[in-house]
């Protein structure tokens, strides 16, 4: 088992935050964001702005426009709800180098329930014109996609989460982060399953159960939402004729509507869509609720069969 993400990332962002352009703001959530390794190293480029996230956001725009790279830091549900003005009107609007961190994003920030479960994230920022959006599904993955954003110039929202995961894409023999390029994890013949976060995972898992009945599934690591990997999707469309979407997300807004906007203008094949149900979380372990709303590999078994049913 690997680190969470959120952890991952704390750590990269120490190892490559010796830049000093780069300084790095939090809403007095250091222990959890894990902003508090970038801290240790560099105390002179970090600020806790205190339970004031849209003062924090001002503050980093500000910095931004005197050439820093400025990263924000706090829950999921506030970097992407309560700062949504700020975020959009002046970081995106007049495209800032601002980078959006939101951790614990998902159902699987677990007992702390249905306030904090940010399952509109991913909708929210990717709608915002000229941000771009990142969701790592692993320790390894994230490591690299920090170093990435980093060096990329304008707005990003990263989503990290609680939970630690298991490490799969140092696994991957081709595997190279590009943001907006996407991975194919596994190749397969009859149905793609294209995945973000921890539901990377769940794929992975659910192609191999897949194959013990004769099924080949494609699987695909989309970790950046915005820009989408248009080229891979219509690849993945034309050689497998059904898609499966997966995420710990609304499947409202998210990545299964960005992949269904790339199909429904380009190839027409079927989809399903693998991710919440258009309702809110409750409080309970992760394990559980993941089970109990169906972001499961059995779940992504189900809608690859139907979706290769309606071909």
């Amino acid at each position: 088992m690997g680190e969470s993400t959120r952890v991952a990332y704390g750590k990269a962002l120490a190892e490559f935050g010796g830049d000093e352009k780069i300084y790095v703001f939090d809403a007095d959530l250091k222990k959890c964001t894990m902003t508090e390794y970038f801290e240790e190293k560099y105390p002179e480029r970090f600020f806790n702005i205190g339970i004031a996230e849209a003062n924090m956001v001002n503050v980093a725009a500000g910095f931004a426009t005197c050439g820093a790279t400025a990263l924000v830091h706090t829950f999921a549900m506030f970097a992407s709800g309560r700062v949504y003005d700020q975020v959009r009107n002046d970081v995106c609007y007049p495209n800032l180098n601002v980078k959006v961190v939101g951790s614990h994003a998902g159902l699987t920030v677990g007992e702390d329930g249905a306030t904090h479960q940010c399952i509109e994230d991913i909708s929210l920022m990717r709608t915002i014109p000229g941000m771009t959006v990142i969701v790592p599904c692993d320790d390894h993955e994230t490591r690299l996609a920090t170093k990435a954003m980093l060096d990329f110039e304008g707005p990003c929202y990263f989503r990290t989460g609680r939970c630690n995961l298991e490490t799969v894409t140092d696994k991957c023999a081709d595997y190279k982060f590009e943001i907006g390029k996407g991975i194919t994890m596994v190749d397969g013949t009859d149905v793609t399953i294209i995945a973000c976060g921890l539901m990377v995972q769940e794929a992975l898992k659910a192609a191999d159960l897949l194959k013990a009945e004769g099924i080949s599934a494609r699987v695909i690591d989309m970790h950046t939402i915005k820009p989408i990997d248009k080229d891979l999707i219509l690849k993945a469309a034309k050689e497998t004729g059904a898609i499966v979407t997966a995420e710990e997300h609304n499947v409202i807004g998210g990545l299964g509507s960005a992949v269904a906007e790339v199909l429904i203008e380009n190839a027409l094949v079927p989809m399903e869509f693998v991710g919440v149900q258009d309702t809110f979380g409750h409080s309970a372990a992760p394990d559980v609720l993941l089970k109990h709303y169906g972001l499961t590999p059995e779940k992504i078994v189900e809608k690859a069969k139907k979706a290769i049913s309606r071909k």
